[in-house]
């Protein structure tokens, strides 16, 4: 652009020193117009050039920017996937433990449980002859069928019977002399045992 006003200046003074009326420096100002026409004319082409150069370079620039956004988001999103897969993977691994801590604990309940149960069972031995082996039989024909009572029932009926101030059917003393030699111990699992039975 410089160029341009340098060279339309350095014309004008040129037309201006011609106007004196010679026609050699009719000429010479000719011959400036035309110089100073493909000056400008050059300028103008290469002002041109210049400016599609900077657009090629800003579509190239534009270009590698895209290029390395679209790769960060590359990494980024399979960064997540990882991120994702490891936190799963953690969540697979607590759940199995939770999943063997309860099994555990079940297994532990069920021992206690079948061990309370086979020593109430020991101790319902003792029973069968008049409740029967499912505890459904009428004691000497008296009393009522025990099966399915309830822990706490059975348990508060054999203690009261321990006492002796229990008597129903007039069983109290037949009772008392089974239960007699029965700990807190027994009597609690033979309850449980009992109630066991449906």
């Amino acid at each position: 652009m410089k160029r341009i006003v340098i060279l339309s200046v350095a014309t004008a003074a040129v037309l201006a020193l011609s106007a004196c009326g010679n026609n050699e420096s009719k000429e010479t100002a000719n011959k400036a117009a035309e110089t100073t026409h493909e000056v400008a004319a050059k300028a103008t082409e290469a002002t041109k050039d210049a400016a599609t150069k900077t657009v090629e370079a800003a579509k190239e620039t534009v270009k590698h920017a895209t290029e390395a956004t679209k790769e960060a988001a590359a990494k980024a999103t399979e960064k997540v996937k990882e991120a994702a897969e490891k936190t799963a993977e953690a969540a697979k691994e607590t759940a199995a433990k939770a999943v063997e801590a309860a099994t555990a604990v079940a297994e532990k309940a069920k021992e206690a449980v079948t061990g309370a149960n086979d020593k109430g069972k020991a101790v319902y031995a003792k029973c069968v002859s008049c409740h029967g082996v499912d505890g459904k039989t009428k004691a000497l024909g008296k009393s009522a069928p025990i099966a399915g009572w309830d822990a706490a029932k059975v348990e508060e009926a054999l203690n009261g019977y321990k006492a002796g101030t229990r008597n129903v059917h007039g069983m109290g003393a037949l009772m008392k002399g089974q239960v007699a030699s029965l700990s807190d111990e027994d009597i609690k699992a033979v309850a449980e045992y009992i109630s066991s039975l449906k």
